[in-house]
């Protein structure tokens, strides 16, 4: 029972930790995208790269820890939990729009954005939505059963 305690207790502090980082990043993508001022644009680069560096291994240990709680669990309350499967998916998303960030850090860094200061802002509504979806998930899992 400690067992499955502790890797929830990870689970959720590292997930706490990506998305915090990931609510904060396409923020500095908005202050980038609508600076005219060079020096702030090399200020924002910088932080854009360290915030993507620090978040990743959380993004890492939030899966890893998860997968570690469903082996915990097993297969076969893998297999009837259907609100687990949805959420794994908005995981996959929410790990290709981590991965995008990276592709977005390079535009800024090359100096090629195109994109305006909306587009980030909207960008920046992704993980909200898919956190109040995992959280209600989590939470309505009877539901799904």
């Amino acid at each position: 029972m400690t067992t499955i305690l502790w890797l929830k207790v990870l689970h959720i502090f590292f997930m706490i930790a990506w998305f915090a980082g990931i609510f904060y990043l396409p923020r500095l993508f908005v202050n980038h995208a609508e600076t005219d001022n060079q020096a702030v644009a090399e200020h924002l680069k910088g932080m854009e790269k360290r915030l993507l560096y620090f978040i990743t291994p959380f993004a890492i240990l939030t899966i890893i820890f998860g997968i570690a709680l469903i082996g915990h669990l097993g297969s076969e309350w893998f297999k009837v939990s259907k609100w687990l499967h949805i959420k794994l998916l908005l995981v996959i998303v929410l790990a290709l729009y981590h991965v995008y960030c990276f592709k977005l850090l390079k535009t800024f860094k090359a100096d090629k954005n195109t994109r305006s200061g909306r587009f980030y802002r909207i960008f920046n509504e992704v993980p909200v939505l898919i956190l109040f979806a995992i959280i209600a998930l989590a939470y309505f899992k009877p539901l799904f059963l």
